[in-house]
């Protein structure tokens, strides 16, 4: 009873201060993590062209991004795990496997999970650090609750602010945002350039240029105010004494902690 207990607290902790880590042994494992990248810079361009465009209402670029999340962590699933991630997932929470494609299945599905409410829920951050190393690369979630970061860009909702646009003040008020979600799309469109140059396509990059390169991202909500953030991170060089062998769960690096400490001083971690 009491590893079962331990299973199920694993399953819910299980992106409490931790990252996962894949190798990269190879030029086909390169060019998957390249493709994968360019899918992420592509997916910020896609939602720039949202937020700019007056005719589309907020809730479907906000939507768009969640779709686009729940996608990577779908894709990345099947790669790593399969189809069948949600057996892997629930046999390794009920102790009837013990391997790491179940305790990776158990962190992108948890990941999942809070991603697809995340939009619902006031006041918390979603943290995405993603960097690569000579010989693999690691994607770190977490989840905060206290404030938004700072930097980055932040804009209004008038959906969910529940103002009647039929005034005057309504319709200043929509002007505004529309004019804030501009200011938007052109920052968030420049976050897929900070992807791109960050990730070069490995056929086209020396080795040794290639090496290291990292991004964070962070979304967030408080109230009828949006935040997004999206800058270049330099992966610690230190981090890693061996290459690893297979995929796996590994502590946060201090990358993680360096971009709360920058961004989210006054939020704390739930996640």
């Amino acid at each position: 009873m009491d590893e079962r207990r331990a299973r199920i607290e694993h399953g819910v902790d299980a992106l409490y201060r931790r990252a996962v880590r894949v190798p990269l042994p190879d030029a086909e494992a390169e060019r998957a993590h390249y493709e994968n990248m360019m899918r992420v810079a592509d997916g910020r361009e896609r939602q720039a062209a949202l937020l700019a465009d007056p005719d589309v209402p907020l809730s479907v670029a906000l939507d768009y991004l969640v779709e686009e999340m729940r996608n990577g962590f779908e894709h990345r699933l099947c790669r790593l795990v399969g189809d069948g991630y949600d057996d892997v997932a629930d046999a390794y929470v009920e102790g009837e496997r013990d391997d790491w494609v179940g305790e990776l299945a158990v962190y992108y599905r948890e990941c999942l999970l809070r991603i697809e409410e995340h939009t619902a829920l006031d006041d918390q951050v979603c943290v995405l650090v993603l960097l690569r190393y000579p010989d693999s690369f690691t994607a770190n979630f977490c989840f905060l609750e206290g404030g938004l970061p700072d930097g980055g860009v932040r804009f209004e909702s008038p959906m969910h602010a529940g103002v009647d646009y039929d005034d005057d003040y309504g319709e200043r008020y929509y002007a505004e945002s529309r004019y804030a979600q501009r200011e938007a799309a052109a920052y968030v469109r420049e976050g897929g350039a900070v992807v791109r140059e960050q990730f070069p396509d490995p056929d086209e990059t020396p080795r040794e240029d290639r090496a290291y390169g990292g991004f964070v991202y962070m979304t967030g909500r408080r109230d009828d105010v949006f935040a997004d953030l999206l800058e270049p991170l330099t992966p610690d060089p230190g981090r890693f004494d061996a290459p690893p062998t297979s995929p796996g769960i590994v502590p946060e690096g201090p990358e993680a902690r360096r971009v709360r400490d920058e961004y989210l001083t006054d939020a704390d971690v739930v996640a």
